[in-house]
């Protein structure tokens, strides 16, 4: 008897060439295994630009970074993600972009808002979680437009730990931004 045994496709940087032109999805390669979505809906959207104004706010005020919007993080060929908010130190982010400026290592904060349905949200919460961990990320906080939540992740031992969810009326602080502070409703 034959066993046959299937060599899983794995994905590369070099691979999303194929969806140049594409502007409905997004494409993201996880351990080599690639995560397409559909482009953000408005809600969505709307949290993102409210999330980066109170980081942007907050760092002008300190000049301590910068914060932007769907950057793509590089890591390697075989983990290439699109988060949807980071913020960086002037210090890292000059060690951090390439020449095309694109994010090659863990920036100190990534945020994902999270996009409906269960693949979605298993890659958030597993997938990238894992992957912010590997590489270095200080702190990772996961959005739910649906719970008006925001589940907090710091580095803790070399790895991203569960240290919080927060709800509407809680305050959203960070030892990593010394100073900013907001409501967290004030994200929805």
């Amino acid at each position: 008897m034959q066993s046959t045994s299937a060599n899983p496709i794995r994905w590369t940087t070099a691979d999303l060439v194929i969806f140049e032109g594409d502007r409905s999805h997004r494409y993201e390669i996880i351990d080599g295994e690639l995560f397409v979505t559909r482009a953000p809906d408005w809600k969505h959207q709307e949290v993102c630009g409210k999330i980066i104004t109170r980081l942007n706010f907050w760092s002008d005020e300190t000049n301590l970074g910068r914060a932007a919007v769907n950057p793509g993080i590089v890591f390697s060929e075989s983990d290439n993600v699109i988060p949807d908010v980071v913020w960086a130190s002037h210090e890292r982010l000059e060690q951090l972009l390439d020449d095309a400026g694109h994010l090659t290592a863990a920036p100190e904060l990534v945020v994902e808002v999270l996009s409906p349905g269960k693949t979605n949200e298993r890659r958030d919460r597993e997938a990238k979680l894992k992957l912010y961990s590997v590489r270095g990320v200080l702190e990772y906080w996961i959005v739910n437009t649906q719970e008006q939540s925001v589940s907090i992740y710091r580095r803790e031992n070399a790895a991203l730990k569960l240290i919080a969810t927060l709800y509407a009326e809680d305050e959203l602080t960070s030892p990593g931004l010394p100073g900013f502070s907001c409501q967290v409703s004030q994200l929805f």
